[in-house]
């Protein structure tokens, strides 16, 4: 459980709301259902509107990353390359064949297998490099579906509020409620905006940051299967990949870009 999102969250909205408490205001005039619904459906309607199915379901997906993170284990992945450099040394690539039947990352049990196959190091790095880079254009897709979602809510709030307005200057014969019938039409406003600044964008910046990750992680494996494939001293190859422990997301496809 990631808690520093729960209490982002709850930092977040506790503080307009109290807020709102010390400006005299009343929590209940921001309660408006029909506010809500303008800004979330008509929200949802255009980033239905923009992104294929697959891409919005796998967004929706990946949304519980924001609350339970995909593990990435850094130590148990160098403690396992290392293990293969030591056999592949002892005993030749091919001894790494039993090895690719206890694999289920699809990933590494592809890589694992072209190194058994005596595939040569650069079109090793090539095949596997390919791999990353769709995987991570793949799941950015679907992070953009909340990145689209914090840029309609804002206009969609704006249009709720005109709607609003509208409905408050059809009623101008009685003016003792037109203050709080502006006062409603502007909520609308104050969700649109909230939820792209408090709940939108944020959630996208961090699936950017979980997906950064696991480029990462897919880049040491990647160092590590090519360090067996020439032959590298096992110490060496463990050496280099504890260096991806302590390095930013988006320096290894900087480094892989580097290359190309």
């Amino acid at each position: 459980m990631d808690k520093i999102s729960l209490l982002g969250l709850v930092v977040g909205v506790g503080a307009i709301l109290t807020g709102q408490v010390l400006e005299g205001g009343h929590i209940a005039s921001l309660a408006q259902p029909t506010a809500l619904m303008i800004v979330l459906g008509g929200t949802l309607g255009a980033v239905m509107l923009q992104s294929p199915f697959d891409t919005f379901k796998r967004g929706l997906k990946m949304l519980k990353w924001v609350f339970v993170p995909p593990r990435v284990d850094h130590k148990k992945l160098i403690d396992q390359i290392s293990q293969w450099s030591h056999v592949s040394r002892r005993e030749g690539l091919l001894a790494l064949e039993n090895f690719t039947l206890q694999i289920k990352d699809p990933f590494l049990q592809k890589g694992l297998q072209l190194l058994v196959d005596g595939a040569d190091p650069a079109r090793l790095r090539e095949v596997l490099e390919v791999e990353i880079t769709t995987y991570e254009e793949h799941m950015r897709q679907g992070a953009r579906v909340w990145e689209s979602a914090g840029g309609y809510a804002p206009t969609i709030g704006i249009l709720g509020a005109v709607m609003g307005l509208i409905h408050v200057m059809e009623n101008l014969s009685d003016p003792s409620k037109l203050g709080a019938g502006i006062a409603v039409a502007f909520v609308a406003t104050i969700y649109g905006v909230g939820l792209a600044n408090l709940v939108f964008l944020p959630v996208a910046n961090k699936l950017k940051a979980y997906i950064a990750r696991q480029v990462v992680e897919k880049e040491m494996l990647l160092d590590g299967l090519t360090g067996i494939a020439v032959g590298d001293n096992p110490r060496i190859i463990e050496s280099r990949l504890q260096g991806y422990a302590f390095q930013e997301p988006g320096a290894a496809s900087m480094s892989r870009a580097g290359r190309r």
